[in-house]
């Protein structure tokens, strides 16, 4: 799924590896998945983004084929600080100590942290169907809480949502990824495999849920901290999300980024649901391409 692609395995704490693949030529492009997906999900786009970049793909901490630590009691280990942390120091094992920035779902959280915290090591950032955790938790209503049901599951103490994930694997990914708007039509069959396989790996259902536990917890604590000392992002800033989907639904996610932004910011709706990258992956090629040119 991904020719011309060698794969890498990058330690960045003791036991724990970054599983990646890197291809292309030019600048550098770290490209961040999101839930429950691995670097799986930019199949369709990384093969044309390395005519043009040296394309980086990643699978966060916790999911695919990177480390799975334990979670500690105040969820530090999946914090997106330490999230982002793990990709700089990736990038910089490549030899990249600047490159652009896209995430979606998940890895748009981890992005946002690491553009935050490491402007420095960011050219231009682009998210893909969020807002930012802290104005989407704040602004929780029913609808939100109905369409995003997993977020408040998988909150929820060890072991309960990992034993029904570990039960069901398979289950959960096609539960997750059909029940959106587009159901399981846009996924290619080996992209699903995927996915699936690498849930059932040891540790990753726990490491899952431990990600969405940081952001119920520590990542707000940063989030709060950085709202407190008027800390805004200083990279350039596109966002692009489905307007099927519920961000469209729920948020206005133009004024949310805008509101925790210094730079001017740019997107809108595309025509899908909430995976872009394997929905849309025109727009998204198009819109990627043009604003990091």
């Amino acid at each position: 799924m991904f020719d011309g692609f060698r794969e890498f395995d990058i330690e960045v704490e003791r036991d724990i590896a970054i599983h990646g693949v890197i291809g292309g030529e030019g600048p550098p492009l770290l490209l961040l998945h999101g839930h429950p997906q691995t670097h799986v999900i930019w199949h369709l786009l990384a093969p044309r983004l390395a005519e043009h970049y040296t394309v980086v793909a990643t699978d966060l901490r916790g999911y695919g084929d990177s480390g799975k630590p334990e979670g500690d009691e105040r969820h530090l280990n999946y914090s997106k600080r330490r999230m982002a942390l793990d990709q700089v120091a990736a990038m910089q094992a490549l030899g990249f100590e600047r490159f652009f920035l896209c995430g979606h779902d998940r890895g748009g959280r981890v992005a946002h942290r690491l553009a935050l915290d490491h402007p420095e090591r960011v050219g231009k950032l682009m998210v893909l169907d969020i807002a930012p955790t802290l104005a989407m938790y704040e602004a929780t209503d029913l609808v939100f809480a109905t369409a995003y049901w997993h977020w408040f599951f998988l909150i929820q103490p060890r072991p309960l949502p990992e034993s029904w994930i570990e039960a069901a694997p398979a289950d959960y990914v096609t539960r997750i990824m059909g029940g959106r708007h587009a159901g399981l039509g846009p996924f290619a069959p080996r992209a699903i495999a995927e996915y699936q396989r690498c849930l059932a790996l040891p540790g990753a259902a726990h490491g899952l849920c431990e990600d969405y536990r940081a952001s119920r917890t520590i990542d707000l604590e940063h989030d709060r901290a950085d709202r407190d000392a008027g800390r805004h992002l200083q990279v350039p800033l596109a966002v692009w999300w489905g307007e099927h989907g519920t961000i469209e639904r729920c948020f206005d996610a133009l004024g949310e980024w805008r509101a925790v932004s210094s730079h001017s910011v740019e997107g809108s709706a595309l025509p899908c649901g909430h995976y872009l990258p394997e929905e849309a992956p025109d727009a998204v090629f198009q819109q990627l391409t043009h604003f990091m040119r």
